[in-house]
């Protein structure tokens, strides 16, 4: 109300404004100063109007404030009576719905602990037959892998004992041979009686050349009178390893020159040297077969002056023979040859039988290895049964308690709830 009448104030205002303005377009000086004494005087009666105006409003807002608190009143009264009536019907709702919900709580822990208790009892009892059947299982499966190793080393000392039996049978066999080499030279009368023919003197280097092999050389690894597939027929071939392959030997050799040359004759020692050249040539052609044979062969000399004369004064010859792939030696160098071509196929031999032990020992590590991840897989499967059975009692103390405690009616309210649905249970 007082907006509007501020508003036809103004408006009042306004159009006195301008008449006043018009009228003194007009008549400036005469109604200049009957509009300023009404304009006076229309102002205090405004004034006086405006403050009667706002007294009554003034006294109309008091009553109509008197009249609204006294509502209020009233009405925050019914309000408060009818909270606490609330309250009071509120709590004893509480009390019975807290009483019945303690009760089912009780009835269902009790309900829930002998469940848990039971199924404890049955897991308990199952992880203890399993482990019972597992620790079985692992013993029989230990007690048969025992078992193959123990027949796997007892296969591997056998061997290794027939090995060694093999090995002191033939060092008899090459003292025998020794003790027969020696007696055989201490009955040689002369060499050069003995020697005089030359079919002897095949005959002898023949027979010297297979002593000597026989003795020291295993029988398979060896084979007189061979005949090669370009038809020359070899003293003796010895069946040595790749790369080696098979080593043709000729036990024949030129004596009669070396006689000449031994009396000093003219040109003897020439002959002598052309002799041996011409018995090296015949080797190499003969007995040198590519794919076939090695790529060199023995001249067994049966002599030992013959071929230390070849070696200490013509040293040209021995070179000529090497060029050739044609090694010269002598009952000492050819046993030392022998000897080593034996040690050699011992060597394979042993390595083979190093091979099956290794093959054997890599399937034993498998066997092993693969015991080894069942072990760690067994260890970690009963680890997490008992971490599990340590989880399970755990949270079987903790139900107890909370049950304990909710009869002894010690929790608050909430509390034994947010307990009772924890995830740790």
């Amino acid at each position: 109300m007082i907006e509007i009448l501020s508003i036809l104030l103004l408006v009042i205002t306004l159009l006195m404004v301008a008449v006043l303005v018009f009228l003194l377009r007009q008549q400036p000086e005469k109604i200049a100063s009957t509009l300023a004494q009404q304009h006076r005087s229309m102002l205090l009666d405004l004034h006086d109007a405006l403050n009667k105006q706002g007294d009554r409003l003034i006294a109309a807002q008091a009553i109509e404030s008197e009249r609204l608190r006294s509502a209020v009143g009233a009405e925050l009264r019914a309000t408060r009576d009818a909270v606490n009536a609330l309250q009071a019907k509120q709590e004893l709702l509480r009390t019975e719905m807290l009483a019945q919900t303690l009760a089912k709580l009780a009835e269902q822990g009790r309900a829930d602990q002998a469940l848990i208790q039971n199924s404890f009892r049955h897991a308990t009892q199952h992880l203890a037959t399993s482990i019972e059947t597992l620790s079985k299982t692992v013993d029989g499966r230990l007690e048969l892998i025992g078992g193959k190793v123990n027949e796997r080393l007892d296969e591997g000392f056998k061997k290794t004992n027939e090995t060694f039996v093999s090995v002191m049978e033939r060092l008899a066999t090459i003292d025998k041979a020794q003790e027969k080499i020696d007696s055989l030279t201490t009955n040689v009368v002369s060499l050069q009686d003995l020697l005089g023919d030359k079919r002897s003197r095949g005959a002898f280097g023949e027979v010297q050349l297979e002593a000597l092999v026989r003795n020291i050389m295993p029988p398979q690894s060896y084979e007189m009178q061979y005949t090669l597939p370009n038809g020359a027929r070899a003293d003796c071939v010895l069946k040595l390893p790749d790369p080696t392959g098979m080593v043709a030997v000729d036990s024949k050799f030129p004596l009669e020159n070396y006689h000449r040359m031994m009396a000093n004759e003219v040109g003897s020692d020439k002959q002598f040297k052309a002799d041996i050249k011409k018995h090296v040539d015949d080797i190499g052609s003969k007995y040198i077969i590519p794919d076939v044979t090695s790529d060199g062969a023995v001249m067994f000399v049966p002599a030992e002056a013959v071929f230390a004369e070849i070696h200490a004064h013509h040293p040209e010859v021995v070179e000529y023979a090497m060029q050739r792939r044609v090694w010269i030696v002598s009952p000492t160098t050819l046993m030392a040859v022998l000897n080593t071509a034996r040690a050699v196929l011992k060597d394979v031999e042993t390595r083979k039988q190093v091979h099956i032990i290794k093959d054997e020992l890599g399937k034993l590590g498998k066997e092993f290895g693969r015991f080894d991840e069942r072990m760690k897989k067994l260890a970690d499967h009963i680890r997490q049964a008992h971490e599990d059975a340590l989880e399970v009692h755990t949270t079987s103390q903790k139900i107890s308690r909370r049950f304990i405690n909710i009869e002894k009616v010690e929790l608050g309210r909430g509390a034994e709830v947010a307990e009772i649905q924890s995830p740790e249970m």
